[in-house]
């Protein structure tokens, strides 16, 4: 291994572009590994340390320039070992990035050339790997080396501004040096090697407001008092130049728009210090009258405004509003106008802004005259009053003045007044007013005891303009007067025990009155003259406009008398007095010991105990309810009407017979008459019918069809007759008929009538039928019997 490593020797040249020199680079890292291997062996043997030490590859990077081209490939440098010494033949190896590719070696001499031009922005730098192999046998003579090949920059990319256009923004009449915005400019060439990456900034456009930093690239505020309102908006070009700003240098240029904010630098001001407006009277409570408006050259919050009235004759009759939209102030009215009062108004108005500078120490503000002259309008009859009240007796004479209602008009000119009664107020037109002085008079009776206010509506109307109309509310109350006699509050009707004490309170009676007097209601109660000595009942004042009734005795019996009336008087103490007569109905019943009143009624006194009248109703009607539901269920049975059929066993609607019977075959000639099924027309064409009654003086009409007559025209011929038959029932029958048809294509399957026996039919045509068919073939091949029916 030892001789191994002391048999190398790597010789690199590096090829530059012209102006360059070839200077051989030696590595020592491997004559250091061999020295110390050479130390240790040295101190092992005893003997001196030799000076010398065995090179293997010696070497450091390649360089090559970026973007070179020419006609033949560039040679990037050169290979050597020191076993190429003619003898053996051997061959340089180059593998690794590029190799083959970008970089070739020649075999024999080890010069590597680029073969495309390289750009360092796109790989700065290749690693490869070098070998020396045996040319005859490919066997590698020594270990294969890394080494790398870095690509020399060049100025060959401008600066760029990868984020541009700017956009940037600074408050006006801001200081000279305020800080607008920054760019920043990149090169994609080495900033390392030499100045193709050192930028310098310029102000190509924007002199003299901005300024630059031409390293930073701040931009910069260059004069003094630069006012938004009279340029809003500049345009600067920037531009970026390498290679330090000399001559030579690649530049790129991007633009910043510089937008000035807006600030409170300038007060709101009127366009006219004195406005005229003019109103007219009839304008209503809170409608506009008139607008003012200062302009503001700020705009935004700056521009905002609020308008105040801050002096003026009667400043409360208006106000003043600011439109947050239009930052106009709006005069509105307060109190009504009227001409015939003021004709004219002076305010002074005052316009502020709302946000200020405090350094200013008050907002900026300014003030107008604004001059209201009040237009004379025709208004409308005005009424003494908004609301007449006025009263009338109930049951007043027709024509009786209520009231009189009054209006003026308000203009100068002073226009007389007509009155009228809006009807839609009076729909049963119980008043009447004057249309020139505006008396209200009586047209219908009135009745407190029906409606007790009337609310109508008066209109007021000039005679030289009809459209100017007032209204006004009139409510008259009806007053009261004594027209109704009192009465019992309710229908009473007492209870009286049989077992009661003479002197107890039967019942207690009020009565109410339909009148309403001032000093409030008084009844007196009075049995009728006839009755004042009633031997049975009794009445006392109970001193709250109530009375009760008393029984004088305790022989009530309900034989006796089941049920007592007792007329009673009742008078009020109006003017005049009115009185009724009212009945009290007084029932004898039934009590308990408690005094519980069980029955009232005669009958229940002749009842069993614990039976009552109620039940004995509710029995007896159950029983009468069941004895006629049985009546009726037999007289239906009686009645029903008997069939029309002779046997109910023989009704084909009713009766469903099964059999269970096999036919004998052809032996069996009495079983059934085959003929029947070969005459078309039955038995002298007439079959006898099972659903109705026969009748032996009726016979059908003879239908004689010709021989071969088809299974469809033998059922229209029985319907036909069917439906001629006067003595078919009146609903749906079932008609029975026997009768096989003629003309099959197929024939019969019918073993009947055949002449040949079973054995010396051949039946294998069945199986030619189909599946179906197919099982009955089998049977009669073994010698079964078809059997039909």
């Amino acid at each position: 291994m030892l001789t191994d490593v002391w048999t190398s020797l790597l010789l690199v040249w590096i090829t530059c572009v012209p102006y360059t020199s070839m200077t051989p680079i030696i590595s020592q890292s491997k004559s250091l590994q061999t020295g110390s291997t050479a130390l240790l062996r040295g101190l092992v043997e005893g003997q001196r340390i030799l000076s010398r030490a065995k090179r293997g590859w010696v070497w450091n990077q390649m360089f090559v320039l970026e973007e070179f081209s020419g006609p033949d490939p560039i040679l990037v440098g050169r290979l050597h070992t020191d076993l190429d010494v003619g003898s053996t033949p051997i061959k340089y190896v180059l593998a690794g990035e590029g190799a083959g590719t970008i970089f070739a070696i020649n075999e024999i001499t080890g010069d590597i050339h680029a073969m495309k031009r390289l750009d360092r922005e796109e790989k700065a730098e290749y690693t490869l790997t070098a070998q020396v192999t045996n040319r005859d046998t490919d066997q590698p003579l020594e270990p294969p080396s890394e080494f790398i090949i870095k690509v020399q920059d060049i100025n060959d990319n401008p600066p760029q501004f990868v984020e541009g256009p700017y956009r940037a923004s600074v408050p006006e009449m801001s200081q000279v040096g305020t800080s607008v915005t920054r760019v920043t400019a990149t090169d994609a060439d080495d900033p390392v090697y030499g100045n193709s990456a050192k930028l310098v900034y310029s102000i190509l456009e924007g002199q003299p407001y901005f300024s630059i930093d031409p390293n930073t690239a701040i931009i910069k505020i260059a004069l003094h008092g630069m006012d938004r309102e009279m340029r809003e908006e500049y345009l600067v070009v920037i531009q970026a130049k390498d290679m330090g700003g000399h001559m030579g240098g690649l530049s790129g240029t991007t633009t910043v728009t510089v937008t000035l904010t807006d600030v409170n630098d300038n007060p709101p001001k009127f366009s006219k210090s004195m406005q005229n407006f003019v109103i007219p009277e009839e304008l209503g409570i809170g409608k506009p009258g008139g607008k003012v408006k200062a302009n503001d050259r700020d705009i935004g919050e700056n521009a905002k405004s609020t308008y105040n009235i801050i002096d003026g004759d009667e400043k409360d009759v208006f106000e003043i509003t600011t439109d947050a939209q239009t930052q106009e102030g709006i005069l509105r009215l307060k109190k009504p106008l009227n001409f015939e009062t003021k004709k004219s108004y002076t305010l002074k108005v005052e316009a502020a802004n709302i946000r200020f500078d405090p350094n200013s120490g008050a907002p900026f503000k300014d003030t107008a005259t604004v001059k209201i002259a009040v237009e004379d309008s025709d208004e409308p009859p005005i009424f003494s009053k908004p609301t007449f009240v006025l009263q009338v007796n109930e049951n007043a004479p027709i024509n009786t003045v209520i009231g009189t209602v009054t209006a003026r008009d308000p203009d100068v000119t002073g226009s007389l007044v007509r009155y009228f009664i809006d009807r839609h107020t009076d729909l049963e037109r119980q008043f009447n007013i004057n249309v020139d002085d505006g008396k209200i008079t009586l047209a219908k009776p009135l009745d407190r005891e029906t409606d007790m206010w009337h609310n109508i509506t008066v209109t007021a109307t000039e005679i030289r303009n009809h459209s100017q109309i007032s209204r006004a509310i009139v409510a008259i109350r009806v007053l009261d007067i004594n027209d109704n006699a009192p009465e019992f509050a309710t229908e009473y009707e007492a209870f009286l025990c049989e077992n009661g004490k003479p002197g107890q309170v039967i019942q207690t009676v009020s009565a109410v009155d339909k009148d309403d007097p001032i000093q409030g209601h008084y009844f007196e109660y009075r049995l009728i003259p006839e009755m004042l000595n009633n031997p049975n009942f009794t009445i006392k004042n109970n001193g709250d406009n109530s009375i009760s009734v008393l029984a004088k005795h305790d022989t009530f019996r309900r034989q006796k008398q089941e049920m007592y009336f007792l007329p009673i008087i009742v008078t009020d103490n109006g003017t005049p007095p009115m009185s009724s007569t009212n009945t009290l109905t007084i029932r004898v019943c039934g009590c308990s010991r408690e005094g519980i009143v069980q029955s009232c009624n005669v009958e229940a006194y002749v009842l069993p105990i614990g039976l009552s009248m109620g039940a004995l109703i509710a029995i007896l009607a159950c029983i009468i309810l069941l004895l006629v539901i049985v009546v009726l269920f037999v007289t239906l049975r009686r009645h029903k009407n008997k069939p029309l059929i002779i046997k109910d066993d023989e009704d084909v609607r009713e009766n469903i017979i099964r059999y269970d019977d096999e036919g004998g075959g052809e032996e069996d000639t009495e079983a059934f008459d085959i003929a029947t099924l070969q005459n078309p027309d039955g038995i002298n064409g007439y079959l006898p019918r099972k659903d109705i009654k026969p009748d032996l003086q009726f016979m059908p009409r003879q239908s004689g069809g010709p021989n071969g007559v088809d299974v469809d025209e033998f059922i229209n011929v029985r319907l036909h007759e069917a439906d001629n038959d006067p003595t078919a029932p009146p609903y749906d029958s079932i008609q029975i008929y026997g009768y096989e048809g003629r003309g099959s294509i197929a024939g019969s399957l019918s073993s009947l009538e055949t002449a040949s026996s079973d054995s010396d039919q051949n039946y294998d045509y069945l199986r030619e039928w189909g599946p179906r068919f197919r099982r009955l073939g089998e049977l009669y091949s073994v010698g079964g019997h078809l059997l039909y029916s």
